[in-house]
């Protein structure tokens, strides 16, 4: 059931089931989470099973305000701390070594654990509700089957769970991809995954290089969304550049059978199309916009019924890492 997120009453009857050990899908900025007490090992395997993703991956602990950190992590480096004076509330994640006695199950037994403070006024209303019932932290990844598109409304969730599930509306995501994950276990900030906070924003506020997992010598903690294959639709996505793409739409030629007409065109180029019956959508030229847009695009060519996604690759520039990098990872 699709609850409006604006009301008082919904919050709190999110609250409750939190308390109880259900599973509620939230709104955050970024994209809607399927949120459970992270410190209820029994609930926390609930949302592993309804996703179907394996127990070891790490899900990402929301908390209410940076006070939230002392009841998960130990020993919070002091650029971490200078990380969430500069972006929290908002799109990042500090990966932290964890408190041994809680969180293991939403850490996926690692000694370290993923929070976040976000953004939407929505979820911080429930976090703060939920903490008033003893619930200090909602684990919650992406509301949607492991591995695909993440979903950016409250009807995307319940297309993906049903009508059981308590979701709460907070309208349309803003951001739209999930959100930066900084390491903060070994000594230096590490990337390890790019989202709408740049690298050089993070660097600017911590006044230390941000490494990447590349340059590590021993492992990174494993983190959400970080798996080569992630965001995938059903349809199969392909990256090509704009002349690559006017050089197969060409080859299709007007004539399309029923098969060749379950394509679909993403792009920031202007294309000549050889049948109405191609599907294109214009990818914006401004990086916020089309990561705001991306995950609510592929969803729309899957519900039509498209089979092949043709998209046209970002710039190569810091702004689209984080929509290069949903990308890479929808077609791998």
């Amino acid at each position: 059931m699709i609850l409006d997120g604006r009301e008082p009453a919904a919050i709190a009857a999110a609250a409750q089931a939190l308390q109880q050990g259900e599973l509620v899908g939230l709104p955050t900025e970024t994209v809607y989470g399927l949120g459970a007490d992270a410190a209820n090992e029994a609930a926390v395997a609930k949302i592993f099973a309804a996703k179907g993703r394996p127990s070891d991956h790490p899900l990402i602990v929301h908390v209410a305000d940076a006070a939230g950190v002392d009841h998960f992590a130990r020993d919070v480096p002091a650029f971490a701390q200078q990380l969430m004076q500069a972006f929290w509330p908002g799109p990042l994640t500090l990966i932290l070594p964890r408190r041994p006695e809680v969180g293991a199950a939403a850490a996926g037994g690692q000694d370290s654990i993923g929070l976040r403070c976000p953004a939407h006024p929505v979820a911080h209303a429930l976090l703060l509700a939920a903490r008033a019932l003893g619930v200090h932290g909602v684990a919650a990844p992406s509301a949607n089957k492991f591995g695909r598109v993440s979903p950016t409304s409250a009807a995307h969730v319940q297309s993906e769970f049903g009508d059981s599930l308590l979701v709460l509306d907070g309208g349309a995501c803003e951001v739209g991809i999930e959100s930066t994950i900084i390491d903060c276990t070994r000594g230096s900030p590490v990337l390890l995954r790019p989202g709408q906070i740049s690298r050089e924003q993070v660097q600017a506020a911590c006044g230390l290089k941000l490494l990447s997992k590349e340059e590590l010598i021993a492992p990174a903690p494993r983190a959400s969304g970080t798996l080569e294959s992630h965001y995938a639709p059903n349809a199969r996505v392909r990256l090509m550049d704009a002349r690559a793409l006017q050089t197969a739409l060409d080859m299709l030629g007007p004539d399309l059978d029923g098969g060749l007409a379950t394509i679909a065109v993403y792009a920031r180029a202007v294309l000549r199309l050889p049948s109405n019956r191609v599907l294109y959508r214009r990818m914006p030229d401004d990086a916020a916009a089309a990561a705001q847009q991306l995950f609510a695009v592929l969803r729309d060519f899957d519900a039509q019924g498209v089979k092949l996604i043709w998209i046209e690759p970002p710039p190569d520039t810091p702004a689209w890492e984080g929509v290069r990098d949903r990308l890479t990872r929808a077609a791998a």
